[in-house]
């Protein structure tokens, strides 16, 4: 069975109602990234990026997968597929697909500050109280700027095996997950699905790219269907 590696990225959630990291002037929800998004940030103000946080795990439960996330299921009765995902959101296990590899974590999941390996499933709002087993307190489990990237690996071994590189929803500009391509097989038919796609340096290199100009939950399912017929 031919083995498909997807990397997702932020334009596939868009269309559930997710909002995308930032927006043209660099703002996410009105936030300076490096506010809500970097250990310097969070040391700063811990009680602003807990309350960010809580907040986009509360709206996940106000939206649903869209017609792109479904298709990708659809893909698995036909290839062996493994999605990469640079969104921290859980709309690709809710839409039924079986491996997906988070890049930059996970909102429905916290970590001990004080020991990273104690990681805990939570959907709640975490409040200042709220502990690890070892009585140290708790943080999104969430990759932010300047953070090391401990999923990068396994990434770039799944890269390497794919029969198929499907690129879905992401400008391709956030390194080092825009790397990824780089790492697939020299041969390999590539797909890259995107409203208002970027070639970066490592596409630019293949020869076998195609571009679909469209939305993901337009062009995956039109994509898929081809795939599998």
């Amino acid at each position: 069975m031919k083995k498909i590696v997807v990397l997702t990225g932020a334009g596939m959630s868009a269309e559930s109602g997710i909002n995308t990291f930032r927006d043209a002037g660099g703002l996410w929800e009105g936030h300076d990234v490096m506010e809500v998004a970097s250990p310097e940030g969070f040391a700063k103000n811990p009680k602003l990026v807990q309350d960010f946080y809580n907040q986009r795990r509360r709206q996940l439960f106000e939206v649903l997968p869209n017609a792109g996330h479904l298709a990708l299921k659809q893909l698995e009765s036909h290839f062996d597929v493994q999605i990469i995902t640079q969104n921290v959101d859980d709309l690709h296990e809710r839409a039924g697909s079986s491996k997906v590899l988070h890049l930059h974590g996970e909102l429905r999941k916290v970590r001990s500050m004080g020991d990273p390996n104690l990681i805990y499933d939570w959907d709640k709002d975490v409040l200042p109280t709220d502990i690890c087993a070892k009585g140290f307190p708790l943080r999104p489990h969430i990759v932010w700027f300047g953070e090391m990237v401990p999923m990068l690996e396994p990434a770039i071994d799944l890269a390497e095996q794919a029969d198929i590189l499907l690129i879905i929803g992401t400008s391709l500009q956030v390194y080092p997950a825009a790397g990824l391509a780089g790492y697939a097989p020299d041969a390999i038919p590539i797909y890259y699905i995107d409203p208002r796609p970027t070639l970066n340096y490592e596409l630019r290199q293949r020869k076998d790219v195609r571009v679909i100009t469209d939305t993901a939950a337009n062009g995956t399912p039109s994509l898929v269907e081809e795939l599998i017929s």
